[in-house]
């Protein structure tokens, strides 16, 4: 390596500040100083070297000559800020033991509104509203003025209803009995009694007004192959086509 090489590689020199200077006069002897350094400056602490403290001044514990202090230091350290603490100063800590519950109140759950309780009699009148709505309707056209059918077509949307014979409900010959009441002839209640009064006609020359029979069931023809009677449970008084294959007409009063 080169001469010039060598001069180049020089050991970093440590930057120079007022604690160096003080670091350097330490080996005098005399007064002894502590230097402390502290978040709001330097604090130097002197006192006097008794003779059992020289003893270790002579092992090598050197100490600091105050009076070979710098300007520069002594300026440094009259600018340090000085920070006192109250004697009787504590400091207190809120701390919460291992076994301490902690208590967690839930949400109130939202309130769901509780649909009104069905009664017999609230089904009941659910049922008999939509029917009243659409009680009775005109008599049919080709009923040439029947008024055992104009008063029948009145019931029209009353409900079956077994062993019935007012307009709350009817059975078939309930609503029968009813309906020539009305124009001044008594019927027997039962269908197969009515089957006993009366004359029977033919088809042919069935009129409306007249009674139709069949075992189990009667009705009141209205003309043009139409009947009006109580069918069955479930259903309504009703003007529809008939369906019995062999009926009996009757011609009553």
């Amino acid at each position: 390596m080169s001469a010039g090489n060598a001069a180049r590689h020089r050991a970093a020199r440590r930057p120079v500040t007022p604690l160096t200077e003080i670091a350097q006069t330490v080996g005098g002897a005399g007064k002894r100083a502590a230097v402390v350094a502290t978040a709001g400056g330097l604090i130097i602490s002197t006192f006097g070297a008794t003779a059992a403290q020289a003893a270790p001044a002579a092992s090598g514990v050197s100490t600091v000559d105050l009076g070979a202090l710098t300007q520069q230091a002594r300026e440094a350290l009259a600018a340090a800020p000085v920070v006192t603490v109250a004697p009787d100063a504590q400091v207190q800590v809120e701390t919460v033991s291992a076994d301490t519950a902690v208590q967690v109140t839930p949400a109130p759950r939202p309130r769901v509104a509780t649909p009104a309780r069905t009664t017999t009699a609230s089904r009941s009148a659910e049922r008999a509203a939509p029917a009243a709505a659409s009680i009775g309707a005109p008599a049919p056209a080709f009923a040439n003025g029947s008024a055992v059918i104009e008063i029948a077509a009145r019931y029209v949307g009353v409900p079956y209803l077994a062993g019935g014979s007012t307009p709350a409900g009817f059975d078939c010959s309930g609503f029968t009995s009813y309906v020539f009441a009305q124009v001044g002839i008594s019927l027997p209640r039962t269908s197969s009694a009515q089957r006993g009064v009366g004359t029977v006609v033919s088809r042919a020359d069935a009129q409306p007004g007249d009674l139709i029979w069949s075992p189990g069931h009667v009705a009141i023809y209205a003309g043009n192959g139409m009947q009006i009677d109580a069918p069955r449970p479930g259903k309504t008084i009703q003007f529809r086509s008939i369906w019995q294959s062999n009926p009996v007409f009757i011609r009553v009063g």
